[in-house]
């Protein structure tokens, strides 16, 4: 089962990346997207994954939540926030390469949890669930700057490729090791905080000026909210 949901984010990653660079995307409808994988993902996170890390280490899984939501905010001093709908469509190829590397650690990073041992037998299809919400818009906005570099198309597809593998590979290490690993005990509610930062930074910035909530922004959270509640319905 963790190799067919492991295959699924890999085609939905390469799919939505694929995209900039064969048509022309509008941003307003990335944005909504945007906003709607965001209560997607934050949804499953407090429905699911900060369940699961209290039941297995209590009150001091919270430390580590919040170790990984100030990790985030590190990381996207290299990434400048692409992962949460920043496009840098302006950016040199030199400038862009530190941006890569920055969401290729982040992308790294959120596919740990994929392969680890949770309680609940929703969480695991809760979680790919969440993490392809995200990898969407993340995926398109990724590629939207690839796309105005001056690189050949078979480098920006080798790009879109290894960026599509890496939560995947992150899974799979993961499961290799063993999903109940005491590192892993405590490295995966860090992702967990990490998930908590973007969610809740692409509301207050997929698109909207003033940090406004438009009927539509509106609906789309909502959309992903619902989303996130369905899963609760197999526990």
């Amino acid at each position: 089962m963790i190799l067919l949901f492991l295959s699924i984010l890999f085609i939905i990653t390469f799919i939505s990346g694929l995209l900039p660079i064969l048509i022309k995307i509008n941003t307003h409808w990335n944005n909504l997207l945007l906003a709607f994988s965001g209560a997607t993902l934050l949804g499953i996170t407090f429905l699911h994954l900060l369940p699961e890390t209290f039941a297995k280490m209590g009150f001091k899984g919270g430390v580590f939540v919040l170790i990984g939501f100030f990790l985030q905010l590190f990381l996207q001093k290299f990434s400048h926030g692409l992962e949460h709908g920043h496009s840098h469509h302006h950016t040199s190829s030199l400038q862009f390469m530190p941006i890569y590397l920055g969401l290729s650690v982040h992308a790294f990073l959120e596919g740990i949890p994929l392969g680890y041992s949770f309680q609940q037998s929703g969480t695991i299809s809760g979680l790919v669930l969440g993490i392809a919400a995200h990898k969407v818009p993340e995926a398109i906005t990724l590629m939207s700057v690839v796309a105005t570099l001056d690189y050949s198309r078979n480098k920006k597809i080798g790009m879109l490729i290894v960026f599509a593998l890496l939560s995947p590979i992150a899974g799979l290490i993961a499961y290799s090791v063993g999903g109940n690993n005491i590192v892993l005990n405590y490295l995966v509610p860090i992702v967990f905080g990490a998930f908590i930062h973007i969610a809740t930074t692409i509301f207050f910035e997929s698109g909207a000026q003033h940090h406004q909530l438009t009927p539509q922004k509106m609906l789309a959270v909502l959309c992903g909210l619902g989303l996130a509640l369905l899963t609760m319905l197999g526990e």
